[in-house]
């Protein structure tokens, strides 16, 4: 039953009991129990198989109380080493338990974190090429690995052994998560090296690390971790220290044979030093021997480290020599060797070539034999420097849980009811001390206030609004959303689809706060559980009361999310049909008022200027209508062509919308197809541009509005303002363009008899087609807007002069509306969190824990803790005094 316990019977031979030597021969690594003892009453080295010793000896009488049945006795290892980590192995689990039993993690809990035990990790130091990976592959049997110059380790590369007698030495298992595969050396070493090269790519300084996790017959139940050579840029000290600074982990310092002169400089002693100054846990190991035979002074310093006569630095930590990944291993692993203990010979083998050349070092410092028995070695030690100090702690630890039993009295403890009651007062000192968190601010309370008046209202005012609200945008949305049409006249859908985009954004920063105050409440229930003196006493009972608020939070953070994201959907899906209403009237009554403006500046300029004008009025006159009967004297400079004359041909003076100058063009009008085309010259066969007529409309326009500079106006207003010979076409449809990309076209005559000619034939097509004519000298107001009008809506209501600028206009309307929505969810999204979060955090949760019907059954004062420490600090689940607790660790950690 003992060596069941121990896992050795897959490889168990059947030896019958009339031969009793073999029996009472074997070599055990760790003291035998009571009862076997009395079985087995002498202890001595078996010999050889068949040899002469071994028909020598004579048969003992066996003991009375042996059974006739055979006994398993676990087959031949590769040394006592191996067997002794394995018992270091049950010790450090027990080790394990104890340590977070006194950091008050219950270690029968599998939902509990659980601290790996630092104990069984062996991390290699090393320059690159110093042969690392090799030691290790020697330490694993197989070479998984990859070694070389192209194989150079990259990346930390963590291999998790399990040693499973049952395997054949040639056998490899990989465990990922559940699943096991067996995989053969080679393919797990070609995989390694991929994943290093594509690792370590161009641009990339540091990797993740590795982790492998394997099960073999051959390797001791060890964590080893293979670092980047210290001399590579991928590695720092960070690094090193997160898988070397622990302060039980084996430091295994890999230095090259031919380097032995120098080992007293080396970095990676140096390294070692610093993070172990004792030197109790560190390793070093001298190899690729067989490089350096040839050499007598390299030979003669390798011997000189190993009897520990070198450099003072090197001579306080024990020393190994190994050959590496010796050939041996890979034709054990090729199956050259057909035996199944041909790794073992290998060994031995490597031994024996390290003795030919070493003749003067000790012989047990000497392969991977001696490798694994140092490693055990020094897990022991660092074993024994722990022991006392965890036994003091769990000493005090069972005189606290001693003190509360008396405390509490046995009646209090024994009764069911008792134990409710003492679980009723914690949950209520945990209630007092939360509420005094949640109410003054206390703590960590102050945060959720802070969250509402600082974080959250910034990230509302954050938002990018003035992208969304860009007129290119606005302008965009509007017509997705309504076509083409002019939006102007009904821009509810396009608006908001506008509203609806940059209100969808106030969405994230609800969330975030929502998220916020989650954390803060989820501190504040750590804070006041550890806070809360009685809860102290009894760990699993405190879990339990963090893990019943954590999830009611969670739950009131779902809750809560649901809410302000309603919120914001709200403001979404309706928008009051009085604030379109009101951007129309708006829109209206900032004209009349421009209107009204401009038609007061215009009157107050003409009669300051009318004084002026009197002087000139006779003799500007006369000149004036001498010229205009000259003019039409003259008649129009017009071709006209065609059957009936409907073709009308001549030059105008085109303004540029580039250049703002003027350009002579040759106009062609054809007044039967309605449409007006330009060439450059003309003698130009194709036209550069074709207007058509029916969509337009017609203004004549004084010359003296183009003028862009204060210098043309100060020369029109200082001049007599003569008759204009411009007028401009512009389509019907706001938005829509007259020539290529013009939304208007300004043309200007040579004389006012070409004009009158002109805007006479283009007027008629026109009016024909419904559009609009408007006279220089007719009144904005007058009987050209009402017979266009029909008394149903004003013109500047349906034909602003600047779509641009009423667009603008009309975005920023829509902007202050989505501001005041914005400030209103600044002040409702923590009222809903409060309601959602913190109201139900101080009723609903609180509720809950008195509620839990888990409270009971885990509030187990009648076992207490005493009881429990002995069942889980037990190796083999049977209850242990403190002092029998002592004796048995004490007694595992002699050496064998």
């Amino acid at each position: 039953r003992h060596l069941k316990s121990r896992g050795v019977t897959a490889s168990a031979q059947r030896l019958p009991l009339p031969s009793p030597v073999c029996a009472c021969q074997i070599p055990f690594p760790f003291p035998a129990p009571p009862t076997l003892a009395r079985r087995i009453p002498t202890v001595c080295r078996s010999p050889p198989p068949n040899s002469s010793q071994q028909q020598q000896l004579p048969h003992p009488t066996p003991p009375r109380d042996l059974p006739d049945q055979p006994l398993e006795i676990p087959a031949p290892m590769s040394s006592s080493a191996m067997d002794a980590i394995v018992e270091l192995v049950e010790l450090s689990e027990s080790m394990r338990q104890a340590a977070s039993l006194l950091a008050d993690d219950d270690p029968s809990d599998d939902a509990a974190p659980r601290r790996p035990s630092t104990f069984l990790n062996a991390v290699a130091l090393g320059n690159v090429g110093s042969g690392k990976s090799a030691v290790l592959n020697s330490l694993i049997g197989h070479p998984v690995l990859p070694t070389g110059e192209n194989g150079a380790t990259r990346a930390p590369i963590v291999v998790d052994l399990q040693r499973d007698p049952g395997l054949s030495t040639k056998s490899i298992v990989l465990q990922i998560d559940s699943k096991s595969q067996q995989v053969s050396s080679s393919a797990l070493r070609h995989s390694l090296q991929d994943r290093l090269s594509k690792a370590t790519g161009p641009g990339r300084s540091r990797t993740d690390e590795i982790y492998l996790k394997l099960r073999t017959s051959t390797a001791p139940p060890l964590k080893l971790i293979d670092l980047p050579g210290i001399d590579q840029r991928v590695i720092d000290d960070s690094t090193i220290n997160e898988f070397a600074g622990h302060n039980d982990a084996i430091l295994i310092v890999v230095i090259p044979a031919m380097q032995a002169p120098e080992v007293a400089s080396s970095r990676a002693l140096k390294l070692a030093r610093d993070i172990d100054p004792e030197g109790t846990r560190t390793i070093g190991v001298l190899s690729k021997i067989d490089q350096a035979a040839s050499d007598a002074k390299t030979v003669a310093c390798v011997q000189a480290i190993l009897s520990n006569k070198g450099p003072r630095t090197a001579a306080e930590i024990e020393w190994v020599a190994l050959i590496g990944q010796s050939v041996a291993i890979a034709s054990a692993q090729s199956g050259s060797v057909g035996s199944e203990n041909s790794l073992e010979t290998a060994w031995r083998a490597e031994a024996e070539s390290l003795k030919s050349i070493l003749t003067t070092a000790p012989q047990n410092k000497l392969g991977r034999i001696a490798l694994v028995d140092t490693i055990a070695k020094q897990i022991r030690k660092r074993m024994k420097v722990r022991l006392p100090n965890l036994l003091t702690g769990l000493q005090g630890k069972s005189q606290v849980v001693k003190d509360e039993l008396a405390r509490l009295g046995e009646s209090m403890v024994q009764s069911p009811e008792g134990t409710r009651a003492v679980a009723l007062e914690l949950c209520r000192e945990f209630e007092d001390k939360f509420l005094a968190h949640v109410t003054s601010g206390e703590g960590s309370g102050w945060k959720i206030v802070a969250s509402f008046e600082g974080k959250f209202p910034d990230r509302i005012k954050q938002l990018p609004l003035d992208r969304h609200f860009d007129l290119n945008n606005v302008k965009r949305i509007v017509l997705e959303a309504d076509g083409y049409q002019p939006y102007l006249i009904s821009p509810e859908k396009g608006l908001k689809s506008l509203i609806k985009g940059v209100l969808e954004m106030a969405k994230e920063p609800s969330r975030l706060c929502v998220e916020e105050v989650h954390r803060v409440l989820l501190d504040i229930v750590n804070a006041t559980a550890n806070g809360t003196p009685g809860l102290g006493r009894y760990p699993p009972f405190k879990r339990e009361i963090i893990t019943i608020a954590s999830n009611a939070l969670d739950t009131f953070k779902s809750d809560a999310k649901k809410m302000v994201v309603a919120l914001v959907d709200m403001e979404r899906a309706f928008v009051p049909p009085q604030h379109f209403i009101r951007l129309v009237q708006r829109r209206m009554e900032r004209q009349r008022r421009e209107e009204e403006v401009k038609t007061k500046s215009s009157k107050k300029a003409q009669d300051a200027e009318q004084a002026m004008m009197n002087k000139e009025q006779a003799k500007s006159s006369k000149d004036k209508s001498n010229q205009q009967d000259k003019d039409t004297k003259e008649g129009p400079n017009l071709q006209v062509a065609g059957p009936g004359g409907e073709i009308t041909a001549g030059y105008l003076l085109k303004k540029s919308a580039k250049n703002n100058e003027w350009s002579k063009r040759w106009f062609v009008l054809n007044e039967k197809s309605g449409k007006l085309g330009y060439t450059k010259k003309q003698e130009e066969r194709h036209f550069r541009g074709v207007i058509v007529l029916e969509e337009c409309n017609l203004e004549e326009i004084e010359e003296e509005e183009l003028s862009k500079t204060s210098k043309d106006s100060k020369k029109a207003n200082g001049a007599e303002k003569g008759p204009s010979l411009v007028f401009k076409i512009t389509n019907r449809v706001a938005y829509k363009t007259v020539l290529k990309a013009h939304s208007a076209v300004v043309l200007k005559a040579e004389s006012m008899a070409d004009k009158i000619e002109w805007v006479k034939k283009i007027k008629g097509i026109i009016q024909s087609k419904g559009g609009s004519v408007k006279s220089s000298n007719t009144p904005e107001g007058g009987s050209m807007r009402q017979s266009h009008s029909d008394g149903s809506l004003d013109t500047m209501a349906r034909r602003p002069a600047d779509p641009e600028e009423e667009l603008r206009w009309m975005s920023q309307e829509v902007r202050g509306y989505v501001e005041a929505v914005l400030n209103s969810l600044a002040a409702n999204v923590p009222k809903a969190i409060v309601l959602c979060q913190v109201e139900k955090a101080k009723e609903d949760m609180l509720n809950q824990l008195y509620s839990s019907i888990r409270l009971d059954s885990l509030f187990v004062l009648k076992q207490n803790l005493i009881p429990w420490f002995r069942v889980h600090l037990s190796i083999h689940q049977y209850p242990l005094s403190f002092t029998q607790l002592t004796e048995k660790w004490t007694t595992q950690l002699e050496e064998p």
